[in-house]
């Protein structure tokens, strides 16, 4: 029997950026996988398990460059 991860929207920040694991389909949108704003995304992406905390950055913020920005 699998073990069922299921998490809830309120053990993140309301600005904090998770990762989205898996597309999540609601009624409206389809969110593909990536980083998101926890409050851009549906509540049942919480509760599915499909929503990650990113591990913390280290070192100074400055140092990390977006890869989407040196192109």
């Amino acid at each position: 029997m699998a073990l069922e991860r299921r998490l809830s929207r309120a053990m993140f920040e309301a600005t904090e950026i998770v990762e989205l694991r898996q597309m999540c389909f609601t009624p409206g949108r389809v969110f593909e996988p990536g980083k998101y704003i926890t409050g851009d995304l549906p509540d049942v992406a919480f509760t599915m398990g499909l929503v990650e905390k990113l591990p913390p950055v280290r070192g100074k913020s400055e140092e990390v460059a977006d890869p989407a920005e040196e192109e």
